[in-house]
């Protein structure tokens, strides 16, 4: 499978959690699917896609823990 269709299928895959929710946890724990996600593709251009998708998913779930509603609130997740 080539880059070009690998990051289409992350990318789109991680469209599915793109809502953020209510909670701080809800918050993180889709933060770090998307960061992730984003991660994952941004590191498999350079040669190391773990390495970005642990630093992406870190990333993302300290951003989703450390805000509030007001601040980021794309609707409802799909979990719930």
């Amino acid at each position: 499978m080539n880059r070009t269709i690998l990051a289409t299928v992350i990318v789109l895959s991680t469209l599915g959690l793109a809502a953020c929710g209510n909670s701080s946890g809800e918050r993180a724990l889709s933060g770090a699917g998307i960061g992730a996600g984003v991660g994952l593709v941004g590191g498999a251009l350079v040669g190391a896609p773990v390495t970005g998708a642990a630093i992406g998913a870190a990333a993302g779930a300290g951003t989703g823990a450390l805000t509030d509603k007001d601040q980021i609130d794309l609707g409802k997740p799909i979990w719930k």
